[in-house]
């Protein structure tokens, strides 16, 4: 693939169900594919309706689609500025290799450069030490002092049906 021709575009509506796709395939490799719960009209809806919460990049090996980073923007009180965070980056088995990932994680960065963003960061779990290495290798410093917390479920309702002051 060396002689292979890369290219990152912004996603259109009508990728909806080639990101769809990426994401179950990002869940299998995640060993999470029983987690996903993303629809065709719910990713329409959040990436091209009235009011888009996040973008996604498409990246293309000579002209097939071959991975995705899916991307929104957040904030730092501590910079003033807003940053961008990357959700989600995959690129199919039989692409890796071929610099997709590489072009995708610096198109990101160009966007967050041009936006004026104080920083580019995102999440990677900790056994995948393949991912781990290709973002050191980009310069990318780990976070460990802080810890990733969530609420979702039953505890994400039970704490917004409390009205306690």
């Amino acid at each position: 693939m060396s002689d292979a021709v890369l290219s990152i575009r912004p996603a259109t509506p009508g990728d909806v169900s080639l990101i769809l796709q990426l994401i179950h395939e990002l869940a299998e490799y995640e060993q999470l594919a029983d987690t996903v719960k993303a629809t065709a009209d719910s990713l329409h809806l959040q990436l091209f309706g009235q009011r888009p919460v996040a973008e996604v990049l498409i990246g293309e090996v000579d002209g097939t689609a071959a991975g995705f980073a899916l991307f929104f923007h957040n904030f730092s009180t501590f910079t003033g500025k807003r940053g961008l965070y990357l959700e989600d980056i995959f690129v199919r088995p039989a692409f890796r290799g071929a610099g997709l990932g590489k072009q995708l994680m610096a198109a990101l960065a160009r966007i967050a450069v041009q936006r004026d963003c104080a920083r580019f960061e995102w999440s990677v779990l900790d056994w995948n030490t393949p991912s781990i290495a290709f973002y050191r290798s980009l310069g990318a410093i780990g976070m460990d002092e802080w810890t990733v917390q969530r609420l979702d479920g039953t505890a994400l309702h039970a704490l917004a049906a409390r009205d306690e002051l």
